[in-house]
């Protein structure tokens, strides 16, 4: 399985780029975000990419960082989302609005992306709540945001710590994420599991945009 592509831009259009890979050309489809961020025709780039095959194909999908990856993944678990529509709907908002809207339950900026009607909107919202914080931490440690930015007081490494930082690497200010922690976690009490916390502080959050 390709996951991962490294090579020169060959072409590109509306929602598909070719890349070249010491002269094999390989067709990778982007959201229109992923897009934007490529460079120039000839120039170097690297792309993570998602594989899926099946009996009459074999299709990449590539992704500018390691957030866009994730979530593309986990709006294919929703039911009536597609490939197609993922991509739309990861071209449609950073993966940062899309945490938000689902935290906020806003199905009408889910329904901004093409092919995302009402209906969906509300599947989204009521399907990712719970998987949107368990794959906001797999794969962050509480290590990997240590160095992040915002003038928040440190925490010890646990629950708290490792749910900040899954919450900062969604794309959230650490000292936003910190907040939102820490409200959830005395609303929670101490024993609070990190899976918990990112999804009571991404509620915490989600309120904040609202305002």
């Amino acid at each position: 399985m390709i996951a991962k592509l490294k090579g020169l831009v060959d072409d590109s259009g509306e929602d598909w780029v070719v890349i070249d890979v010491g002269g094999v050309g390989y067709l990778v489809f982007c959201s229109g975000r992923t897009l934007q961020r490529l460079p120039r025709q000839g120039e170097a780039v690297q792309l993570l990419v998602e594989t899926h095959v099946r009996e009459d194909h074999i299709h990449l999908y590539g992704f500018a960082e390691a957030g866009e990856r994730e979530w593309f993944r986990l709006l294919l678990t929703v039911q009536g989302v597609g490939s197609k529509v993922a991509l739309a709907i990861l071209s449609a908002m950073s993966i940062e609005d899309l945490s938000r809207a689902i935290a906020a339950g806003d199905k009408a900026m889910l329904t901004r992306a093409q092919g995302v009607g009402p209906k969906l909107g509300a599947r989204l919202v009521s399907e990712l709540k719970d998987k949107a914080a368990t794959i906001a931490l797999a794969p962050f440690s509480g290590a990997a945001a240590a160095g992040a930015a915002g003038g928040a007081a440190p925490l010890e490494a646990g629950p708290l710590e490792d749910a900040i930082s899954a919450l900062v690497n969604l794309g959230y200010r650490r000292i936003e994420a910190h907040a939102a922690v820490l409200k959830a976690s005395q609303a929670l009490g101490e024993q609070a599991t990190a899976a918990a916390l990112i999804q009571a502080g991404l509620r915490e959050l989600g309120k904040e945009l609202a305002r």
